[in-house]
């Protein structure tokens, strides 16, 4: 599905196509002023042309701009395709990922691949079956609704017609309209039924379809050494003994950024762990350690946004104030292959790149300026990498193996990082200090609520500029990094979910956005809403306990959402809320969000048993309910929420980066631990579809409502509030 192929977009669209289209896949624009508004991705790839092509053979070339990360959302969008074009599930072809082909749907990220490009290609494919049902009806001289589709064949009148039959070339170089007529749900054979994801078998074979597994003829291998530490800058290396050593095919040296080219993975090693022994380096003192982190983000001077005023209309005086403080260290994204790329600069002077990056688009254009050539001149394959969950070092490794092809052409240059790199250099996901404060009434409902952030940015992704890459700042003519912007609702970045969806009387929420950074930070998974979700409902669980009352019944007396109320009544029916009898040490906690306030709607509820000799909390088991809209996966979505509970436990139970002036303490799994197989609890998680409604991305639905659901049923077992995270055994026993 995205193994690496080398076509140009002329030689592709004449291969044998019938639709064999030339078409120019756009930047990422806006649509054309006084256009009317195309439903999800279409709004900025209009032409169906560059969506679908009917190809010779039988089959259905299906083009999109998303890539598989893990997530199996290409699955599910072959799915939508198949049922709204009327065609066989296995005829067609999906090309994803590679910026000389595909649409710009930009990145893969913010759980918008259902919203946006499934959205897109549902309503292309009922373009473009409305149009090949016109010419059958056209050439037949009937009514287009006397007409059906089966397979890709129209039937009426007594006559039959294929889509291969009907075609001349230039039906669908046309723009959407988005109002071709979706499939009724009694016909449709693939949406809202689970479906063999099309990248399991390659993975489960041992095929090459990661990138960590390609060995193209011809390819070197390349080493990058790091800097040994946030700021350090180089002031010697002696090459001469490196460039000398066995396989060393060429030593790269520009500004700090230092490489090595060699012709076997093991020569590479070797001559990087040469010329990391030869490097003298200058050190930066006095930077924020992970120990004051929290201190220094409260003490750096921030741009204030107030993204929520909504003061009370009745002002009566509260009856008691209520405020707490909560903290979420610096967590990595934790891939578990580091990540790889391979780059080959040709004699046509075309930079091909394979990756693993999210966003192939941006990616390209940050490299092309990262080397000096135009972004037409350099082509993005996206390849899978093992392990995704945000922005990790996919982009950078790519811009290292562009550099080290640029100084050795002719050649594909592959880069792999080792442990190290990744878990030292990755961005990371951001330290966050939330506080909450509520006036309540004599019941201990809330009558005003007040909340603030303190975060650096979640969103230093390539975005078309070489300052967003790491190499790009330690260059001789360096890219320094942009200031980081926050992006506002309703998506958000750092206060992603800081507004909360109960309906209390008056709200202010206040983010406190700081454009500098302790540690380097971009992407993970669900960005802020993970520390402003645990603050929120962490928060919720201690109001319950002050008013003495159920946590489930505290929550519902302010969420007034139906589909919101059905998912946390649900998930507290699935764990037997109501009859579950306490134990020792046993306790149970529940949490609730709608990710982004516009996706999936997702309760958790977690049992735990915390042993108080050793601090040790043990998992026992989590329930999910959750409401993605209109379902076309149901395993799909099962998957993507039952990953994030279980990612997120472990980014609650075990994660924190260390790092202090030497440079980062977390380098590998010793000294980063992640949880593991045998910690991993029994999950259950069940559905609500909506059919009929939009999708609701799922991929980070779970990942706020499990960290905090894991909080309060460690309170609910041994009667201590824990506000920062992770819960380490050690935190525990310190309070105990």
């Amino acid at each position: 599905m995205n193994a690496p192929f080398t076509p140009s977009r002329r030689d592709f669209l004449a291969a044998g196509g019938s639709l064999a289209v030339a078409f120019t896949v756009p930047a990422l624009a806006q649509a054309p002023a006084g256009a009317p508004r195309l439903p999800g991705d279409l709004q900025t790839n209009r032409k169906l042309s560059m969506w679908l092509r009917i190809e010779a053979g039988g089959k259905v070339r299906l083009l999109v701009g998303k890539v598989e990360i893990g997530q199996g959302a290409l699955t599910a969008v072959q799915q939508i395709c198949a049922d709204e074009l009327c065609v066989d599930f296995d005829r067609i072809v999906l090309t994803s990922g590679d910026t000389e082909l595909v649409p710009n749907e930009g990145a893969t990220a913010g759980s918008l691949s259902m919203p946006g490009c499934g959205t897109a290609v549902r309503h292309a494919a009922a373009d473009a079956r409305q149009i090949l049902v016109k010419l059958a009806a056209e050439k037949w001289q009937v009514d287009a609704t006397k007409l059906d589709v089966e397979d890709g064949t129209i039937r009426g009148d007594g006559k039959a017609i294929s889509y291969w039959d009907l075609v001349s070339g230039q039906e669908l170089e046309i723009e959407a309209t988005g109002q071709g007529p979706l499939r009724p749900q009694d016909k449709r054979r693939y949406i809202g039924k689970s479906h063999a994801r099309i990248d399991l078998p390659a993975k489960m074979t041992g095929q090459a379809i990661f990138v960590q597994d390609l060995r193209p003829q011809g390819m070197v291998h390349g080493r990058v050494v790091r800097l040994p530490a946030y700021g350090a800058s180089l002031q010697s290396a002696d090459t001469g003994a490196i460039e000398k050593l066995p396989g060393v095919l060429k030593v790269v040296r520009d500004g700090s950024f230092l490489g090595v080219i060699a012709e076997r993975e093991e020569q590479a090693i070797a001559a990087a762990d040469a010329l990391r022994e030869a490097a003298r380096w200058t050190l930066l003192k006095g930077q924020p350690t992970s120990e004051t982190v929290y201190d220094w983000l409260l003490a750096q001077v921030p741009q204030d946004i107030l993204i929520k005023d909504q003061p009370r209309k009745e002002r009566s005086a509260a009856v008691a104030t209520v405020e707490a403080e909560y903290r979420r260290p610096y967590q990595m994204h934790g891939s578990i292959g580091p990540s790889c790329a391979l780059a080959t600069f040709g004699s046509d002077g075309v930079m091909m790149i394979q990756t693993h990056s999210q966003s192939v688009f941006e990616t390209r254009n940050a490299i092309a300026m990262l080397v000096g050539i135009a972004p037409q001149k350099v082509r993005c394959q996206h390849v899978q990498g093992s392990g995704c969950y945000g922005h990790n070092g996919a982009d950078d490794v790519a811009a290292d193996a562009a550099l080290l092809a640029r100084a050795f052409p002719g050649r594909p240059v592959r880069v792999q990082w080792m442990r190290h790199d990744e878990h030292k250099w990755e961005p990371y996901g951001s330290a966050m200090v939330t506080r909450v404060k509520a006036g309540l009434d004599g019941d201990g409902n809330v009558l005003d609520w007040d909340y603030q952030l303190w975060s650096t940015s979640h969103l230093t992704r390539p975005n078309n500029n070489a300052g967003n890459l790491l190499a790009g700042g330690v260059l001789a003519k360096a890219f320094p990094l942009p200031t980081p912007v926050n992006i506002g609702g309703p998506n958000y970045a750092a206060d992603r979910n800081a507004i909360p969806m109960y309906e209390f009387p008056g709200q202010k929420v206040t983010t406190h956005f700081i454009t500098s950074f302790a540690a380097r930070a971009s992407s993970t998974r669900a960005l802020g809403a993970y520390a402003n979700v645990f603050s929120i409902e962490s928060f919720m669980d201690e109001l319950a306990h002050r008013a003495k009352a159920d946590p489930v019944e505290y929550r519902l007396r302010s969420l007034k959402n139906e589909r919101a109320r059905a998912v946390l009544q649900k998930t507290a029916d699935m764990f037997g809320w109501s009859t579950w009898k306490k134990q020792p040490n046993h306790g149970r906690g529940i949490a609730y969000a709608m990710y982004k306030n516009v996706a999936t709607y997702c309760a958790v509820a977690i049992e735990v048993e915390v042993d108080r000799g050793s601090g040790q909390i043990k998992v026992l088991r989590a329930v999910s309910a959750n409401d993605a809209g209109e379902i076309v996966s149901p395993d799909g979505v099962k998957n993507q929420i039952e990953g994030g509970i279980v990612q997120s436990l472990s980014w609650s139970l075990k994660e924190a980066v260390r790092f202090d002036d030497s440079g980062v303490l977390s380098e590998d799994w010793l000294s980063y631990p992640i949880l593991t197989f045998i910690e991993v609890p029994e999950i259950e998680v069940e559905l609500i579809d909506r059919p009929g409604q939009p999708f609701l991305g799922a991929g980070e639905a779970s990942q706020g409502p499990t960290g905090a659901a894991l909080a309060n049923a460690v309170f609910d077992a041994i009667g201590v509030r824990y506000r920062e995270l992770p819960l380490t055994p050690e935190r525990v026993k310190r309070v105990l």
